[in-house]
């Protein structure tokens, strides 16, 4: 087998940004006249972030059947029925090269068409698929062996093996060939903290789709249109404009806002109701997760109060991040779980918060009293997150929700949900 190691320099790693200049919001196509986003940097640096997470960790290799994992570590992507199947699988030793297995005929498109992995290094396997191939027909058994022969080979049998998700007869079959399992996502996460001026462009052009679906939405609220349909129109206008995954748009509007149910009906909406809507989608593979609350006609009085606390909390705390800060000051900056109607933190949670984003919905940094109190984590430059607040209106049934997606930049954070939420916008104002 061929073990040999592509040498990634500091300056992969650890890029620096020119903050100077304006994120870019760049076009989908490749031109011979400017550059734009460089996916064989991109490439490098993701497998690099990831070759340094392991050598700084006790790990002897990071075995990843999550999709994000094996996208961030091999640049690969099948499709998103794959997601929950459990059916592709990377091996990354501190001593080699991603050795991908993948379902089928993908291997082989990928000798083809994927010429940053060595052409030995794609392999076709099946293991259970959530449970559908029954592990007494052999299969965990046998590539459990194969994946502790090759640590083997690489030298680093004796150290833990870190692993992301599993199914539990894999996990069973791997510790019988030897191998001693540790949980390996913390790594993983640590290596996908810091994001690279491609993996920046990506997630700001990701941005870019949801305000055009926002204006979309803008232009559409009006009494008779249905919660369901808003979903539809922005499903289409998000595929159309090259999205890899609408993974979900929460439609929320009228009595259904307080409390906030996380989901879309087919409730029809009605002059004077507050709405709220989260989009998440993914361009080349990095998400959104951006909310913006609109009111249909008029707002009563309550309805201004609620959002204008909701902004409030919002930009007090993106006030306070920048590099060097800690999670448990940002997290200052939002309300006590009692002070807008909760029992405790912990019913309250998602509520008022921050999550980082990236190839997944939910990355480092997360900010939130219900962890960041009592563990702060410090931020980072280079780090990408969402940062959401939620307040109930006093009319017992209306609510804001408002979430900006920031980069956190040498001197502070840099906002790249764009569609204007400074005030309660009014759609189809009477």
């Amino acid at each position: 087998m061929d073990q040999t190691v592509r040498k990634i320099s500091a300056e992969d790693i650890n890029p620096r940004h020119n903050w100077g200049r304006a994120l870019p919001s760049l076009g989908i196509t490749g031109v011979d006249f400017e550059e734009r986003v460089n996916y064989q940097r991109l490439h490098k640096y993701r497998l690099g972030r990831a070759k340094q997470a392991l050598e700084n960790s006790e790990l002897g290799a990071l075995l990843v059947f999550d999709v994000n994992n094996i996208r961030y570590l091999t640049s690969t992507k099948i499709g998103e029925w794959e997601r929950d199947k459990l059916c592709r699988w990377t091996l990354l030793t501190r001593t080699g090269e991603p050795i991908l297995w993948d379902f089928g005929s993908a291997a082989v498109h990928h000798k083809l068409y994927a010429p940053w992995l060595l052409p030995e290094n794609c392999k076709a396997g099946i293991i259970g698929m959530r449970g559908m191939v029954d592990p007494k027909f052999g299969l965990m058994a046998k590539h459990s062996k194969e994946i502790a022969s090759l640590i083997k080979e690489a030298g680093c049998a004796d150290m833990p093996i870190g692993v992301d998700i599993i199914e539990p007869p894999m996990m069973f079959e791997l510790q019988k060939a030897g191998l001693n399992i540790v949980d390996g996502q913390q790594v993983m996460l640590e290596a996908r903290e810091i994001k690279s001026q491609d993996e920046i462009a990506l997630l700001n052009r990701a941005a870019a789709m949801v305000d055009g679906a926002y204006h979309m939405i803008n232009d559409m609220l009006r009494p008779g249109v249905r919660e369901n349909d808003v979903v539809a129109e922005v499903n289409k206008f998000l595929y159309t404009h090259g999205s890899d995954d609408v993974e979900a748009v929460n439609a929320i509007s009228g009595e259904r806002c307080n409390p906030h149910p996380h989901n879309f009906t087919d409730r029809m909406i009605r002059p004077g109701d507050q709405a709220f809507f989260d989009i998440l989608q993914a361009f080349m593979g990095y998400r959104t997760c951006y909310y913006r609350t609109f009111n249909v006609g008029r707002a009563t009085p309550a309805q201004h109060d609620a959002y204008k606390k909701a902004r409030g909390w919002l930009d007090d705390a993106m006030q306070r991040i920048k590099p060097g800060a800690a999670t448990n000051h940002i997290a200052e900056a939002f309300p006590k779980a009692q002070e807008f109607g909760f029992p405790d933190e912990t019913s309250a949670f998602g509520l008022q918060f921050a999550h980082g984003l990236g190839l997944a919905l939910h990355e480092r940094p997360i900010i939130s009293r219900v962890v960041s109190m009592e563990h702060p984590t410090e931020i980072k430059e280079g780090m990408v997150f969402a940062i959401e607040t939620y307040c109930p209106a006093t009319d017992g049934y209306s609510g804001a929700r408002i979430e900006e997606e920031v980069v956190v930049t040498d001197k502070g954070c840099r906002v790249i949900s764009l569609f204007p939420a400074e005030e309660l916008p009014i759609a189809a104002k009477y």
